[in-house]
């Protein structure tokens, strides 16, 4: 680890230590739909339409979706922070303009965001996994350990595309266009309330989204199916997808950031 990068990620971390200042405040209120939509999702439709539905590959529908509602949490954790969140700290509170006055540059901002995303989806990720754990829902109980670092890995590339929308929309209400014609449907479409086995053009489609790769990985480990070709393949293009994602969002944001 070089010097400069040591101070880069040192910067980077007080950018951490001043958002979970701020999301410790109100704790219990910032942790509440996060953890409260996939529980009563899981309840609705999972328990809800089970009996209903029947098996889907030799598990039960709530069975089905539990990886799913890991992934869930994931995603709307990093968009919503990395979206709305950015975008009111960067117009409404001047928050990065201060930041930019002292040591901490454009880079060590994103790096912060992303390390903060990070955490934040390791940490809800890991709860939601040991909520559905307690529930019976794991196939294989030892995935409760693998869903923090899946759930971090995921929110990284879906935080990027908040990174995104925030240096491209003009107005915050724009954000309501990104979520209707974008997250959506990569929420709905990915892999999370049905198997997408028997469509293959929708099968071809979600691999352009990164959503569906951290879908997958949560549900190979959920139902302790060890394919190492798929696991190389999801894991490949979802750490592909960081990249890219993540160092188009830092170019955007740089150029918001200093104009």
């Amino acid at each position: 680890m070089t010097d400069e990068f040591r101070t880069s990620f040192q910067l980077a971390w007080h950018v951490v230590v001043r958002n979970w200042g701020v999301y410790r405040k109100d704790f219990l209120a910032n942790i509440s739909p996060t953890l409260a939509d996939p529980a009563l999702m899981l309840t609705a439709l999972g328990m809800g339409l089970s009996p209903f539905i029947g098996q889907i590959g030799g598990l039960s529908y709530a069975q089905y979706l539990a990886p799913g509602m890991v992934a869930t949490t994931a995603l709307f954790t990093a968009f919503f922070e990395s979206s709305y969140g950015f975008y009111v700290k960067m117009t409404f509170e001047s928050v990065f303009k201060a930041m930019l006055t002292t040591p901490i540059g454009v880079r060590e901002v994103v790096m912060g965001e992303f390390l903060w995303g990070f955490i934040r989806a390791a940490l809800m990720g890991g709860t939601v996994g040991v909520f559905l754990l307690l529930m019976g829902l794991l196939s294989n109980p030892w995935a409760v350990f693998l869903f923090p670092l899946i759930s971090g890995l995921l929110a990284v590339p879906c935080g990027a595309i908040g990174l995104l929308a925030s240096a491209m929309v003009r107005n915050i209400n724009q954000f309501q266009t990104v979520y209707s014609f974008l997250i959506a449907p990569i929420f709905y479409l990915s892999g999370v309330f049905f198997p997408l086995g028997d469509r293959p053009v929708l099968g071809v489609i979600v691999q352009l989204s990164p959503f569906y790769h951290g879908v997958r990985l949560l549900q190979l480990s959920a139902w302790g199916q060890w394919q190492p070709g798929e696991i190389a393949w999801h894991l490949g293009l979802l750490l592909l997808f960081t990249a890219g994602l993540g160092y188009w969002a830092y170019r955007k944001v740089v150029k918001i950031l200093t104009t």
